[in-house]
């Protein structure tokens, strides 16, 4: 397969000289079967009297005008100021305008259960079907504009896809490929290959690598050996790494070198009792994020190391919301994308966790939730990068794109302000992206990658759902149109 090579100096270059796609693919005319999804051609347009929320945490600005000119963001000025000629005109007084969302923990599949029944037993084995049109389209019209992959059950169709997207054939955002899961043996799910020794890791980050993705997750059964064979001969590619570890404890990782960590603090092992190198325990983390305290010892040891090592920390709370007994909303807009196989296997699972409601299973979930909460806002506050995605697996409940705004508002309940909740999910992405210069904040010069919001979630983060026109490299998307477009298709295809 032939994947198309953008300029040298926009690749990603291996030491082999081989290149991945960038992130970022310069824009491409987007085919004519597409348009139908375009509410704002691309152009010289003028968004005036709008809140604009510019990602870096700054307070909101006020009835302003945010100039875009074609791919470009071109000026932001007060209403007062004219309008340059030649500018279509679009008033969205009301409205507010944020960066598009750089999705940091985004799947491209659906999790299913076979046979699934009331009682939550299911047929093995476990499958991930993938979902690459319900789920490109799902993302961008939620706000999703940028986003890794986080792990790939079909690599090839992912790097394919992103070809697709940056030749203006699919709608879909602007995606960094992750590599398929570094897994050994005892994989959760069966589309993996199971890593059996460090040269086996080195070889299949090389591998990849050579095949143009752009970055790779290391994920629950990986031994402490493969685990540093493949960050690296990532790092010697100049790509980095991230971890959905179990096996490995998160000091274990940073000592490493490990570039991130996904989901908060939850699945640490490091306290977990009877824990044995390099293997996952059955208890996957819950005692040491029951026993880590914000503020404890070994919370302040673990958090100094961290910041120390410059490991970020992927912050995924929808996904674990759903285990708190009837924590996590029921919204028609996200049940009416499922297909009905997909909803009746979610709402068995979703009765069972409310049926724990005030009992020790719940109460414990309820406080391990919340225990991460406080070290999420603790390890901002020792001056950590938190990025944010929403990891649509679990137990179904978690959609793309709805997940991402979830994910906002739940950084809300942890603490932080809803300006700075919008940075975690939008510039603090790109930062680590290495693409702060031209994605996750509205400032000129930077890529028209916006979304326009009815309402002012800096007031009321439950706006931050209230999604009408999402602009991808200057194009504005009509956001009814591609939901509508997936309606009951999620969980097929």
């Amino acid at each position: 397969m032939r994947f198309r090579l953008f300029a040298a100096a926009a690749a990603v270059l291996t030491a082999t000289g081989a290149a991945a796609a960038p992130v970022l693919a310069p824009p491409a005319p987007l085919a004519s079967e597409l348009r139908q999804y375009v509410k704002v051609p691309g152009g010289r347009i003028a968004l005036t009297h709008v809140r604009v929320i510019d990602g870096t945490g700054a307070a909101p600005a006020e009835d302003q005008t945010v100039l875009v000119d074609g791919a470009k963001i071109a000026a932001v000025q007060p209403a007062s100021a004219a309008v340059p000629a030649g500018y279509q005109t679009i008033d969205l007084s009301g409205a507010s305008v944020i960066p598009g969302l750089v999705g940091m923990h985004n799947h491209l599949f659906y999790l299913q259960r076979p046979n699934i029944d009331p009682s939550g037993h299911f047929d093995q084995p476990i499958i991930v079907p993938q979902m690459s049109f319900s789920a490109p389209r799902l993302y961008l019209a939620n706000g999703v504009t940028t986003m890794r992959t986080t792990g790939s059950v079909e690599p090839y169709t992912d790097l394919a896809l992103k070809r697709e997207i940056d030749a203006g054939k699919l709608v879909g955002p602007h995606l960094d490929v992750t590599g398929p899961y570094l897994e050994g043996p005892g994989a959760f799910f069966i589309q993996n290959h199971p890593i059996t020794s460090p040269d086996d890791a080195r070889k299949t980050v090389a591998y990849w690598a050579d095949q143009g993705v752009n970055s790779f997750k290391a994920y629950m059964n990986i031994s402490r050996a493969a685990l540093k064979a493949a960050i690296d001969e990532a790092h010697r590619r100049h790509l980095k790494v991230t971890g959905h570890l179990c096996s490995v404890t998160y000091p274990e990782a940073a000592e490493l070198g490990i570039d991130n960590l996904e989901h908060g603090f939850f699945v640490n092992t490091q306290l977990d009792p009877g824990k044995q190198p390099d293997k996952c325990p059955d208890t996957a983390g819950n005692p040491t994020v029951l026993a880590m305290k914000p503020g404890s010892p070994d919370a302040n040891a673990l958090i100094a190391l961290l910041v120390k090592r410059k490991v970020a920390v992927t912050s995924t709370l929808p996904v674990f919301e759903q285990s708190v007994p009837l924590h996590a909303p029921l919204q028609a807009r996200q049940m009416d994308v499922l297909t009905p196989q997909a909803k009746e296997s979610y709402l068995y699972l979703r009765n069972l966790t409310a049926g724990r409601a005030g009992t020790s299973r719940g109460q414990q979930a309820a406080e391990g939730y919340r225990n991460d909460l406080g070290l999420e806002w603790q390890f901002v506050a020792a001056g950590g990068l938190l990025i944010a995605g929403p990891d649509p697996t679990g137990n179904g409940g978690v959609i793309p794109g709805f997940g991402d705004q979830r994910e906002i508002e739940l950084l809300v309940e942890a603490g932080f302000t809803p300006v700075e909740a919008i940075r975690i999910a939008t510039l603090n992405g790109a930062t680590y992206l290495g693409l702060a210069d031209r994605i996750g904040s509205i400032a000129p010069g930077k890529n028209a990658d916006l979304v326009v919001i009815r309402g002012n979630p800096a007031a009321n983060i439950a706006d931050i759902e209230q999604v009408e026109t999402v602009f991808k490299d200057g194009i504005g998307y009509d956001s009814a149109k591609l939901l509508d477009s997936v309606k009951g298709r999620f969980g097929q295809y």
